[in-house]
Formats: structure tokens, C-alpha cells, sequence
């Protein structure tokens, strides 16, 4: 199989379960944030030295495709049926929680904005956390339109959350603290 299909050309692509659509389309700028994402935490992994924090981005990359999969299949109307896909691993949610509850225990009490940054595991963390915050934009876009599992925007809301405290706790397993916002910062 040919990696390139000269489909797209146009401008359009085809969506899980039948149709196409422009590639402005939100529900492709959805899954393709979401896609951006995945890479983004594949990055981040690589930047990280702990392996539990590898081990939990690996997990959460799968994760990621099976969330793209369900926004990339369009909910079935004009004859069409939406073919079955994999169900995220809702279960995952509470896990992401019990994972910040274990790093917050470790971390010093948050008090103030922590700008990005520090360690090079913790600043790609961050980047991933940023994209993720799009990501969930786009979907809260794409829910308002068309249907879209609310288990999705659970789930990237939480995972952003993580990902703010996984870079927290990389840096402070290097012996980085919190570089905190100063608002009244002189020049």
C-alpha cells in the first residue's frame, strides 16, 4: 500500500465510516489536533529520563489514537451507519487522577502561575500540555455542531492536568523547582 493517495489534492478527505470533507473541516481540525498531540507526547517521552512518566505517556498515546478514531468518524445519518470503534479506556480518567494525587504528593504545595519550562522533559511536557488545552478547544467547537462523547472532553481536560503535573514533577525529580510567575516583575 501506497502511503499517498492523491485524494486529498483537492482539499478534502475521507472520514472513518463514509463521506468527505474539506480539510477545514472541525472535525478534521479536531482529530489532527489530537494527532499533533499524540506526537507531541511521543516527544516529550523522549525528553523524559523517569520511566514512570515514559511508561504513562506511552499508555496515554494509545489512548490518543483510539480518541482521534471516534472524532474522525462522523456520527451516522443519510443511510450511513457509524462503523464500531474502539471505546476509550474511560477507566483512564480515574487513573490520570490517582497519577496527579501520587505527584502532587511529592510536589511542593502549588501557590502561584508556574511558567513553562525547566528540564527538558518538563518544558516538552508543557508544550504537549498546551496543544492538549487546543485540542480541547477544538472539540468543545466540534461538540457544539455535531455529537461528540463527552467522555472525550473529560478526558482531555483531565489530561491536561496531568500534563501540567507531570512537568512539575520531572523537573522536581532534576532538582528544578517551580520557576513562579512574577506579575510585578521590573525590567
Amino acid at each position: 500500500m501506497k502511503i499517498y493517495t492523491r485524494t486529498g489534492d483537492a482539499g478534502e478527505t475521507a472520514l472513518f465510516g463514509g463521506g468527505r470533507v474539506g480539510k477545514d473541516h472541525l472535525r478534521v481540525a479536531a482529530y489532527g489536533t489530537v494527532d499533533e498531540l499524540n506526537a507531541s507526547i511521543g516527544w516529550a517521552a523522549t525528553q523524559s529520563v523517569d520511566p514512570d512518566v515514559q511508561a504513562r505517556l506511552g499508555l496515554l498515546q494509545h489512548d490518543l489514537f483510539t480518541l482521534g478514531s471516534d472524532l474522525a468518524t462522523p456520527p451516522a445519518h443519510d443511510g450511513r451507519t457509524r462503523p464500531n470503534v474502539p471505546s476509550l479506556p474511560i477507566q483512564r480518567i480515574g487513573e490520570m487522577e490517582t497519577w496527579m494525587d501520587m505527584a502532587d504528593a511529592e510536589l511542593s504545595e502549588l501557590r502561584a502561575f508556574v511558567l513553562p519550562g525547566g528540564c527538558p522533559g518538563a518544558a516538552a511536557l508543557h508544550v504537549a500540555r498546551t496543544v492538549c488545552r487546543r485540542a480541547e478547544r477544538i472539540v468543545v467547537q466540534l461538540a457544539a455542531t455535531e455529537e461528540v462523547s463527552t467522555d472525550i472532553l473529560m478526558y482531555l481536560n483531565r489530561l491536561s492536568d496531568l500534563l501540567f503535573t507531570l512537568a512539575r514533577l520531572e523537573n522536581h525529580r532534576h532538582g528544578k523547582g517551580d520557576v513562579e510567575w512574577e506579575k510585578n516583575l521590573k525590567p
